[in-house]
């Protein structure tokens, strides 16, 4: 299908992305420039009392949320449909579902405006929100990036738009899933890394020695299927019948603080190996919903005050699955030259970001 010409009636033109790749219904408008018009974004709640994201249930829910988001966001920006020139969606990858529904409903407003449509990689909008202008950042190529959320855990070396090189990656649970397990076994509910985060500032993160998984090994891969493990271990010592809703306030909040300090310290490893890898790297990022984890970031930042490179993590808001990432990595893609001409794209519950991007440059193949 041949792309329809972008709208032009403004001298600025906008972009509307639309995010559902898990749980979270985001929307956002933003200028040719990066300038955030506009901004929303649920967080679905249903899923707490079931201690998970049951797909099922996150995809009508995105479905039931979207045309009254899109119109709030458009609200926001004093705008209509007919001011948008360009649409993105999230296209993968996630949960097929919300994938399809948020994609599909990005589409459908594309092809009725005669409007082009953009797919977005969500790990590639992750790693690119550092650069956003309104940060104030000033994030150049090529920089480091460690990818820290509940679905993915990986090092990427970001040698410019559509050039990423992934040093390493997780081998079993990511990071922000094994924080959620934890959580859960000490009783917390979910999600459980904002929750386990507060107790951990009760407890002694020295308290209880717990694994480094990797540590200290060459490359740049992350397991924290072990470290979790031992935590199940530890807390089977005070609590033998595994009901977790008895455990002494002070155990599960050491418990905590430990485990936090092994994830970070593990990760500043890994960020330090990944590094030793990209010697020329302006910057070490951290992104994902992990990233707002502050004993992780201080973790990092002194890896990166030691190379003598700055530190950037986008702000709270914009760690955990959002709608303006999605559309500044469109915008970055339209910058550098790319064709808006997607709409026969297909969502995929996997989307590699060695894929539909230009070869890597033989250097850092």
């Amino acid at each position: 299908m041949s792309a329809p010409s972008i709208h032009s009636s403004t001298s600025v033109g906008r972009l509307l992305a639309i995010e559902t790749s898990c749980d979270d219904t985001a929307c956002a408008i933003l200028a040719y420039d990066g300038t955030i018009l506009a901004e929303c974004v649920l967080s679905q709640t249903d899923h707490a009392i079931l201690g998970g994201v049951v797909p099922e249930i996150a995809a009508r829910a995105h479905l039931d949320a979207l045309p009254a988001l899109v119109a709030e966001v458009l609200k926001k920006a004093s705008l209509t449909l007919a001011d948008i020139d360009i649409f993105a969606g999230t296209t993968g990858p996630g949960l097929i579902g919300g994938l399809i529904v948020g994609s599909s409903y990005a589409k459908g407003l594309a092809m009725a405006l005669k409007r082009p449509f953009m797919a977005v990689n969500h790990i590639e909008a992750h790693i690119l929100t550092p650069r956003l202008p309104s940060l104030g950042a000033a994030l150049h190529f090529p920089y480091l990036t460690m990818l820290v959320s509940g679905g993915h855990c990986q090092c990427v070396s970001v040698e410019q738009t559509g050039h990423y090189v992934r040093l390493g990656g997780t081998i079993d649970d990511a990071a922000g899933e094994a924080f959620d397990k934890v959580a859960k076994m000490l009783g917390l509910g979910w999600p459980g890394g904002p929750a386990l985060e507060k107790l951990a500032t009760e407890g002694r993160d020295d308290a209880y020695a717990l694994p480094r998984p990797l540590k200290g090994r060459e490359g740049c891969d992350f397991s924290f299927s072990g470290l979790k493990t031992a935590v199940n271990r530890l807390i089977d010592t005070q609590d033998p019948t595994g009901t977790r809703d008895a455990l002494p306030r002070q155990f599960a909040a050491d418990v905590a603080a430990s485990f936090q300090r092994a994830v970070a310290d593990v990760m500043a490893d890994r960020a330090e190996h990944a590094l030793a890898l990209s010697p020329n790297a302006t910057a070490l990022v951290v992104a994902g919903g992990v990233a707002a984890n502050k004993t992780l970031r201080h973790a990092l930042e002194q890896v990166a005050s030691s190379h003598g490179i700055p530190f950037f993590a986008p702000p709270l808001r914009l760690c955990t699955d959002n709608a303006v990432m999605v559309a500044w990595a469109a915008l970055e893609r339209l910058h550098a030259g790319e064709t808006p001409n997607d709409i026969d794209t297909a969502a995929r519950p996997r989307w590699p970001l060695s894929e539909r991007t230009p070869a890597i440059p033989e250097q850092f193949s």
